[in-house]
C-alpha cells in the first residue's frame, strides 16, 4: 500500500490584538482574561480588521512563493461546539489571501518540491479543559489571527512530513511571522492520510482520507503519521473499510482514538461575512510588503557560505535556531572573525544552553560583550584555556569581560621574569617527570605544562610558556 498525505497547519500570527478586536493576542494569562463582547461571540458586536495580521499572512506568502490576491473576503464557517462562542468561525473558502506556492524540502537524501495550495486567514478558537466531571471554555485565545497554510496531497512518509514542518516553521520564524512554539499551541498541524495501491495511486485514485488533528510537536506528529498508516494497512489488509473520520492522536501511547466523522466543506454551510468588507490590495502595496520582507533561512546560508566563509555544517547549526542566529549577527557586528565566534558559540555557549544553564532568548549578556571575550582571546589578551570559565562567570554574575579578568587578574602578562619563576618553581618540585623528559620520555611535556599553567593561572601567553619550559629543560636556562 502506498500513503498519500496532505497537511493543514496552523500558525498564530505575532500580532499584538486579535483578529477583529481589540483584546491582547498574548499567550496566557487568567481565564477569559483578554475577552470583550466581540471575540466571546456576543450579539451585535462589530468587526474590526487587524492590519498587521493582513500584512503577516502577505508576508508569508512572498516567503512561500505565491500568488497574492488583489480581491479577498471572508465567510462564516459555521460549527457548533463549545471552543466558538459565537458559533461561526471568521476564515477564508473562495478569496484566500494566497494561493499556490511551493516549498523545498529535503528527505531521504533527496529533494522534492511540495506544493501549496493556498494560505488563508482566519481567527482562532477558544480553548477547553475537562475535570471533575465539568468542562470549562477560555476564550482567551479566541479570535487570535492565525493562519491555515493548506499543502496538496505531495507526501508519501513520515520523513517527508517532517522535513516540511521543521523548514516551513524556521521559515516563519526568521520571517518574524509566526514564534513557532509548538508546546503553547502557535504552530500545530491537521494530518490528512489516505492508503491506495500504487497503481490506483499513479491513476489518481486515493482511499478514503482521515484526519488527525492538532499535533504539536514535530515528534507527535511523525509517530502520528506512521501510527495511522499502519492502522489503516491493517484493517485494509485483513478485508475491512476505512471509515472517512476525524482522528486524534494520543502522544503518551501512541494510540489513534476517533473522534468525529470527518466533515467536508460543504458541511459547515459558508456563507459571505456581511459585517467584514472585501479587502482590494494594490500592487503597490504589495511591493511595499515584498520589500519588507526579512532576510530568510536560504539567504542567510548563502551570507555565511560565501561571505563569512563558514564550513557548511556550521552554518546549519547557527540556522537552526532563529534567536542563535540572530545572536551570532550581532556578534559579528562587533567583532568580524566570523569562523573563531562561529566556533565558541557553537562549541562552547550553545553546549550550556543544551544543559539548561542559559536561555538564547534570555542571556545575561550582549553578543557585543561575548564577541568581545572572543576578541581578547584572538588579540593574545586573554589566555584561550580560560575562555570557557570567564563565559561561566558572565553568566552566573552578570559581569563584563573586563570586569571579571581585571577582579580575577586573567590579563595576558609580558613578564617574562614572573614566567620563568613560575617554571623554575615547577621543575624544582617535578625532579622525576623532567629526568623522564631528559631521558626521551616526551609525553611528560604535557604535565609539566599543565603544572606552569596552574601556577599562572592563565595570566601568560601559552606560547610564551612553553618556550621557557622548552629552554629550562634542554638546560638552556
Amino acid at each position: 500500500m502506498y500513503a498519500t498525505i496532505g497537511l493543514e497547519t496552523h500558525a498564530e500570527l505575532l500580532t499584538e490584538s486579535k483578529l477583529f478586536c481589540s483584546c491582547s493576542a498574548k499567550f496566557g494569562g487568567g481565564e477569559n482574561e483578554h475577552c470583550c463582547i466581540g471575540c466571546s461571540g456576543f450579539p451585535g458586536a462589530q468587526p474590526s480588521l487587524n492590519k498587521k495580521a493582513l500584512e503577516l499572512i502577505i508576508r508569508a506568502g512572498f516567503a512561500l512563493n505565491c500568488e497574492i490576491s488583489r480581491l479577498t473576503k471572508w465567510e462564516r464557517k459555521n460549527y457548533f461546539y463549545p471552543d466558538l462562542p459565537s458559533a461561526y468561525q471568521v476564515s477564508q473558502m473562495e478569496r484566500p489571501v494566497c494561493v499556490g506556492g511551493e516549498l523545498q524540502i529535503e528527505a531521504g537524501g533527496e529533494s522534492r518540491t511540495i506544493r501549496l495550495n493556498r494560505i488563508h486567514l482566519e481567527e482562532d478558537a477558544g480553548k477547553l479543559t475537562h475535570g471533575g466531571g465539568k468542562s470549562f471554555a477560555d476564550y482567551n485565545r479566541a479570535g487570535v489571527p492565525l493562519i491555515e497554510i493548506v499543502t496538496e496531497p505531495d507526501f508519501h512518509s513520515a520523513e517527508e512530513v517532517i522535513a516540511y514542518v521543521e523548514k516551513l516553521r524556521q521559515i516563519l520564524q526568521y520571517a518574524d511571522i509566526c514564534d513557532g512554539k509548538m508546546e503553547q499551541g502557535s504552530l500545530r498541524c491537521d494530518v490528512n492520510i489516505s492508503l491506495a495501491s500504487v497503481a490506483d495511486t499513479a491513476a489518481g485514485k486515493l482511499g478514503t482520507r482521515t484526519e488527525i488533528k492538532n499535533l504539536n510537536s514535530v515528534k507527535a506528529i511523525g509517530r502520528a503519521v506512521q501510527a495511522e498508516i499502519e492502522r489503516q494497512t491493517d484493517i485494509i489488509e485483513s478485508g475491512g473499510r476505512v471509515i472517512q473520520q476525524t482522528l486524534r492522536f494520543n502522544d503518551a501511547n501512541g494510540e489513534i482514538i476517533p473522534m468525529r466523522t470527518k466533515e467536508d466543506a460543504h458541511d459547515y454551510r459558508y456563507f459571505p461575512d456581511p459585517d467584514i468588507p472585501p479587502v482590494i490590495l494594490t500592487d503597490e502595496e504589495l511591493e511595499r510588503f515584498r520589500a519588507a520582507l526579512p532576510e530568510l533561512p536560504e539567504a542567510r546560508y548563502r551570507r555565511y557560505a560565501d561571505e563569512f566563509g563558514l564550513p557548511p555544517k556550521d552554518a546549519a547549526i547557527i540556522l537552526n535556531d532563529k534567536n542563535v542566529s540572530d545572536f551570532f549577527d550581532n556578534a559579528v557586528k562587533h567583532y568580524n572573525n566570523y569562523k573563531t565566534l562561529a566556533g565558541f558559540i557553537i562549541v562552547e555557549l550553545l553546549r550550556r544552553v543544551n544543559l539548561g544553564e542559559v536561555d538564547m532568548a534570555a542571556l545575561p549578556f550582549t553578543a557585543g560583550e561575548f564577541a568581545e571575550l572572543q576578541r581578547f582571546v584572538d588579540e593574545g589578551k586573554i589566555n584561550r584555556d580560560i575562555r570557557k570559565d570567564i563565559l561561566r562567570d558572565m553568566i552566573e554574575s552578570t559581569k563584563t569581560v573586563k570586569e571579571i579578568c581585571d577582579e580575577k587578574n586573567l590579563w595576558i602578562k609580558e613578564d617574562s621574569g614572573a614566567v620563568e619563576a613560575v617554571i623554575d618553581s615547577v621543575i624544582a618540585a617535578n625532579p622525576k617527570a623532567v629526568e623522564q623528559y631528559r631521558s626521551g620520555e616526551m609525553k611528560v611535556f604535557g604535565f609539566l605544562m599543565g603544572q606552569a599553567n596552574k601556577e599562572l593561572k592563565g595570566s601568560a601567553a601559552p606560547a610564551a610558556v612553553k618556550n621557557m619550559l622548552e629552554k629550562k629543560l634542554k638546560g638552556h636556562g
